[in-house]
This record gives C-alpha cells, structure tokens and sequence, in this order.
C-alpha cells in the first residue's frame, strides 16, 4: 500500500547505461572494448519496464546516446510505454573530464539523436556520475544554449567521486533562470547531507532508512524525492570486473540480487512519475507548452 501520509509524486529516473560502461570500471575497459562486451542492457531495460507496468509506474529514462544508437526498439519500447526519454550524454563521460566546447558537443549530438529517435522533445540531462560541480557550473548554461529545461547533475553531498556539497538540496534555477537544476535527493541528518536517492546507497542500506528517507522528505520538508537506478543493478549474473579496485567492486556489486526486490517495494510504498511532469508544470509529456519559458 502506498504511504498515504504524502500526496507528493516523487520522481522516478534510470540511467541506461551498461555494466562496462560505469565510472568506477574506466580505468580498467577501454571504450576501444565495448562493442566486444557482452551487452545486457536491452533484457535489463525489458525487466524494468516489466516492473514499472506492474506498478503503473511512469519514469524518466536517462539514456547514452552510445546505447541509443545500438539498441532503437528498446528506446522505441521506453517511449511507446509512456516513459520520457532524457538524455545521459554520450558515451558516458565526466564533465570534469570534457572542456566546454567538448561538452557541447556531446550534449548537443546526444539530444539530436534521441529527438530523432523518439519524434519528441527531449528536455533533461543527467551528468554521468553527477559531474557537474562548483569547477565546471559553466556547463549548466551549456545545457540550456543546447535546448535542454532541466538537469539532474549536482550531488548536495561529500564524496571521494563526485559532490558539491554546498549545492542546494532542491530544485533550483540556474543559467539565468534558462535552466532548472534538480540535484539528486538528500536527507540532512545532523547537519550532513545522506545520500537517499538510490544507486549504491539504496544497496547499501536497508530498504526502511530509504523508506524512512522518502517519508520524511515528502512529509516533513513537503518535497518531491528524485530516486535514481541502472539497469545493470537488477542483473546479478552480470559478467565480473575481475580488474577492478576493491572498492570499486564493493560498491559495483554489493547487494545486486536485492535490487529487484527493493524497487519493487519502493514502487508499492510510494507514487512515482517522470521527471518532466513533477518539475516542468508548463509541459505536457516531455513537450514544451506555448506558456513555458525557456
């Protein structure tokens, strides 16, 4: 039953990407590799959409334009099942490690693939792992020079990989009002930001901190949470990174074979919708109304 405490619709987003294709496994596959990869992507994306049917549950998919390209019917099947299709940058690549003629680039190519894929306007961008921070804020304007209404890219949050700590907690506009920038969801405890938005830390945690999390933001702080997965996170019999650092593992694969079940709750605990229609009121479906301002 879901919580009847809040009549928020949190947002739900996944961030199509491959196992190959992480940040904690670049410095052990080369780009150069992955098309050799044995690509799982399609029957994960297939098992996530089977599960949101389940829950009448629409979502936001952020998508590499790498996968796109390779896999149509399943972006087609994302699409014709009412999902909004967003962008996730090409081939996954920080914006900490990409210039800003570099970044424009693969933003712009990216949107233009997915538009032409989709026949719709693609409105959001997510940063591979949450890579925009206070260095590089030049490229929020980036974003929205390209066409884009919102990100998904700032972590409020300390972190060895990725954070701007400092950041506001929630939707904020940027850009000169151009852009609305919607980090990723934290809860303060004790005057420290938690990560309660998914990925790792919904792995690492028991199912009721999230629960917990969710509830009180929704309720306390009468916010809308965004939640946050990867299809290669309901894939435990995905192939192993034998290379890899152990840290890098631990976090990768710790707790795969819960994943599943966990969304599963969290679908039935709480109501869940896309981005684009819990953020950008003046849309419908992803597609900009005449009463919106860019």
């Amino acid at each position: 039953m879901k919580d009847k405490s809040s009549l928020i619709t949190n947002a739900m987003s996944v961030d199509v990407e491959d196992y190959f294709q992480v940040s904690a496994f670049e410095g052990v596959i080369e780009k150069s590799s992955w098309d050799s990869l044995e690509c799982r992507v399609e029957a994960n994306v297939d098992r996530i959409l089977e599960l949101f049917e389940k829950h009448n549950t629409r979502a936001t998919f952020f998508t590499l334009g790498w996968i796109a390209e390779r896999y149509p019917k399943m972006i087609q099947r994302i699409v014709d099942q009412g999902h909004e299709l967003a962008s996730h940058g090409w081939e996954h690549i920080r914006v900490t490690n990409q210039n800003r003629e570099q970044f424009q680039k693969d933003i712009s190519r990216t949107r233009k693939l997915l538009e032409d894929m989709s026949g719709q306007q693609v409105t959001g961008y997510r940063a591979a792992s949450y890579s925009i921070n206070g260095d590089n804020i030049w490229a929020l304007d980036e974003l929205a020079e390209a066409g884009y209404l919102y990100s998904s890219s700032i972590a409020p949050v300390n972190h060895d990989l990725y954070g701007m700590p400092d950041a506001p907690r929630f939707k904020f506009q940027a850009a000169d009002g151009r852009l609305l920038e919607i980090p990723i969801t934290t809860v303060s405890i004790a005057g420290k930001n938690i990560n309660c938005a998914g990925g790792g830390w919904f792995r690492l945690f028991p199912y009721g901190f999230s629960k917990w999390a969710i509830r009180r933001i929704n309720v306390e702080e009468n916010q809308a949470a965004v939640f946050y997965f990867h299809p290669w996170e309901v894939d435990p019999q995905q192939p192993r990174v034998t290379e890899a650092g152990l840290k890098s593992k631990f976090r990768h694969y710790l707790n795969l074979s819960k994943m599943h079940s966990r969304l599963d709750r969290l679908l039935q605990d709480f109501s869940w919708g896309r981005m684009d229609e819990i953020f950008l009121p003046n849309t419908v479906g992803g597609q900009q109304t005449k009463a919106a301002t860019p």
